[in-house]
């Protein structure tokens, strides 16, 4: 995530590798087969804001490979920022600065640009007939705002489509929760979960691109036997991991952790599920790692798990005993599936109550703008 300045920014139409998959049979499956449509007359008009930062990359990077088809797109950032010039799909566009006319004809909004930005500027969006998807905080619980991750709560965007002229919020959940719940749903649905005890490993992309230089920094400052720079974090991220860095609350809990045990009841719509979290920043470049202990109302017995994740969407399991081989946040990185393994029975509970799992999968990708861009799909 190299700085934007005094630089031309290029998005084109990938391929998306997974590399090697160290289980046989395994297979990442890509976005769905899309005709190329992207630029055309009656599409949609978008806009991306905090386009400049590292979900802003990636938005113009998942709509590129996506085909998403738009009618016109601004490029918005801070004051900071606008000037700069960015080349999306063969043509080239200003950074503008974001303010409030901003909105004035666009039916879709994208936004990354920090929980403030989002406040400020997101009603206004909705005021002018905007759909904003909003990938901060700001709106995750607020009654009325759909919290949404398309593979496993799309009805709860029942009635909203663009081109109406008719404004809303969605937001985006917190990308610990997206990639957690892409796995753990498809046994919810079949087994109920009761009890989920998640313990996160989360990656320098989760603080963006300034921590992620900062990682890269540290790591070669600490090899060549400097001081290392802790600009970020204040402390030594390099070849070290510690509680993650949002504020610690009255009970004990960070904000990370609460807003797991908050935003799974809220996408799946009950509030008596059990959540328990702790959150790490580890020295990951930008894919998150959970481990996941989960109890079920119902028994599930680890091959019946194996066979539901196998087929479900959005998944890929890699679950090789033999070799030892299982998911990697190296591998998931700049991938859209999120990855499953180490998927067997618990053995404190009898009667295939419970199950553990190990979930790796792109923090800035399926975490962020990926997710946000497939919610934007479903507004087609």
């Amino acid at each position: 995530m190299a700085a934007f300045a005094n630089q031309q920014l290029h998005y084109h139409h990938r391929t998306d590798l997974f590399g090697r998959l160290r289980n046989p049979g395994a297979k990442l499956r890509s976005g769905p087969t899309r005709v190329r449509m992207s630029l055309q007359e009656n599409a949609p008009s978008l806009a991306v804001v905090g386009v400049t930062g590292a979900v802003g990359q990636e938005f113009l990077s998942v709509l590129a490979d996506r085909d998403f088809p738009y009618s016109s797109i601004k490029m918005l950032a801070s004051k900071r920022s606008a000037g700069q010039r960015i080349s999306f799909q063969d043509k080239n566009y200003l950074v503008e600065e974001l303010t409030t006319e901003s909105f004035n004809g666009v039916d879709i909004a994208l936004f990354s640009a920090g929980g403030s930005i989002s406040k400020e500027f997101g009603p206004l969006a909705v005021d002018r007939g905007t759909i904003v998807v909003d990938n901060s905080s700001a709106f995750r619980m607020q009654d009325g705002v759909p919290l949404v991750v398309p593979e496993v709560n799309p009805e709860a965007m029942d009635g909203i489509k663009a081109g109406k002229g008719k404004g809303a919020l969605i937001a985006n959940p917190n990308c610990s929760t997206i990639i957690c719940l892409m796995a753990v749903t498809p046994l919810h649905r079949h087994s109920k979960v009761v009890r989920m005890v998640v313990s996160t490993y989360q990656a320098a992309s989760g603080a963006g691109a300034a921590a992620m230089r900062e990682l890269e920094l540290q790591t070669h400052e600490v090899l060549e036997g400097k001081q290392p720079t802790c600009k970020i974090f204040q402390r030594q991220y390099a070849f070290n991991l510690f509680s993650h860095n949002s504020s610690v609350l009255p009970n004990g809990y960070n904000e990370e952790e609460m807003k797991l045990v908050k935003e799974t009841r809220k996408i799946w719509n009950d509030s008596n599920v059990k959540v328990t979290a702790t959150c790490v920043r580890v020295p990951v470049m930008r894919a998150h790692a959970e481990s996941v202990n989960l109890q079920f109302e119902k028994p599930l017995d680890e091959d019946t798990a194996r066979d539901i994740l196998k087929t479900a969407p959005g998944l890929v399991v890699i679950d090789d005993r033999v070799s030892n081989n299982f998911p990697t946040p190296l591998e998931v990185s700049k991938k859209d599936d999120v990855a499953v393994g180490r998927i067997r029975q618990d053995v404190s509970l009898e009667g295939n109550y419970g199950l553990d799992i190990f979930i790796c999968g792109d923090q800035i990708r399926k975490g962020a703008a990926l997710n946000a861009v497939q919610i934007a799909e479903m507004l087609l």
